[in-house]
């Protein structure tokens, strides 16, 4: 993933960083990369995503119908 107008240099923790490269990532494309499934699980409920996107992510990680 590749995004220009942000500098990662700045995150104030490596929590931050991946909370946000995780949004990047399901929100803007993945750039060719894969989205870590461990870390998806791990920071879940910090994620500010859309409803939809969520709900399908649900779906694929613990096969939650809503």
């Amino acid at each position: 993933m590749y995004n220009w107008s942000v500098d990662t240099k700045k995150f104030k923790s490596k929590e931050a960083k991946t909370i946000w490269e995780l949004e990047q990532m399901i929100n803007f494309g993945l750039g060719g990369s894969k989205i870590d499934r461990k870390s998806l699980k791990k920071y879940w409920h910090k994620l500010h995503l859309d409803p939809d996107r969520k709900r399908f992510l649900e779906y694929i990680l613990w096969n939650k119908k809503s």
